[in-house]
């Protein structure tokens, strides 16, 4: 063998690092002042001594940061919806259902709950109980579950209880569409269309009407898709709402809840209503 066939290959070119991220900043870094995850990771103060009620509270606080998220969706889509934007309703609507899916979810850590260990800090609540939710109940509003004696609780907080009254006498997401309905020509009664809106949405057997003629026609059909889109939202509402009910009745039985409520009894009747109620019941006429 010849003495060049003996050399040694040369060593492989040196890889390149990636460049060091810039860890140098004068103040507190860009995350931080755009995330605020100092003070997110900050507010949790647990009133028990059992390692279980960490838990408990970060998923609650989880929850209302959802509740956020998709009240701004929905009034984004209300709001659209008032100016005959379908396209950027529809888009709103999308973001929202992979929200209440993210939402729904949020019961996994506590689903497992066993009465014990929901008894080891359950003095801690007190009397505070989820339907005491004020960013919930704005939720529940734009649903069109309006009740004036929700606002009750929050009086002795000005802000959050004003922004409640406004969102008792605006429109709902679902008076949104049906006046749109009326706009786009169909037969939607002068009584839904001028209703009072800080009242709770009755069905209308009108409504279901149209929504039945909608579904047999065009599928593809603009607002069609819109009714499949608040269908989406519907029934992940209802699904958020048996997985509350599961949940509670797992951890807690028939007792009474806290807050003074009936605890399951009244998740039990939450959970049987159906938001949007003609786009389920008008499918039996198509």
């Amino acid at each position: 063998m010849s003495q060049q066939a003996q050399q040694t290959p040369p060593p492989p070119a040196e890889a390149h690092e990636p460049e060091t991220p810039h860890l140098d900043f004068q103040g507190t870094t860009p995350y931080e002042d755009y995330v605020r995850a100092d003070v997110l990771t900050h507010l949790q103060h647990t009133l028990s001594d059992d390692p279980g009620e960490m838990v408990f509270l970060v998923t609650t606080q989880v929850m209302e940061l959802w509740f956020t998220v998709i009240v701004h969706e929905w009034e984004t889509a209300a709001g659209a919806l008032r100016e005959n934007d379908v396209p950027t309703a529809m888009a709103a609507l999308k973001r929202s259902v992979r929200e209440l899916e993210a939402l729904g979810a949020s019961w996994r850590p506590l689903s497992q709950l066993t009465p014990a260990q929901f008894n080891s800090y359950r003095a801690a609540l007190g009397e505070g109980s989820g339907f005491q939710s004020a960013m919930y109940r704005r939720m529940e509003f734009l649903l069109g579950e309006k009740s004036a004696s929700m606002l009750v609780p929050h009086r002795g907080a000005p802000r959050v209880h004003a922004e409640l009254e406004k969102a008792l006498h605006e429109p709902s997401l679902y008076d949104e569409v049906l006046r749109l309905l009326a706009r786009r020509g169909h037969a939607v009664p002068e009584e839904v269309v001028r209703r009072d809106v800080s009242r709770r949405y009755e069905p209308s057997p009108e409504v279901e009407a149209v929504w039945a003629a909608l579904y047999a026609g065009d599928e593809t059909d603009e607002l069609a898709r819109l009714g499949e889109a608040l269908t989406d939202v519907a029934e992940l509402v209802w699904r958020w709402r048996n997985d509350h009910l599961v949940a509670t009745r797992r951890a807690m039985g028939a007792k009474p809840g806290t807050g003074g409520s009936a605890g399951v009894a009244w998740l039990e009747k939450r959970a049987q209503k159906n938001v949007f109620p003609e786009l389920w019941t008008a499918r039996s006429h198509v």
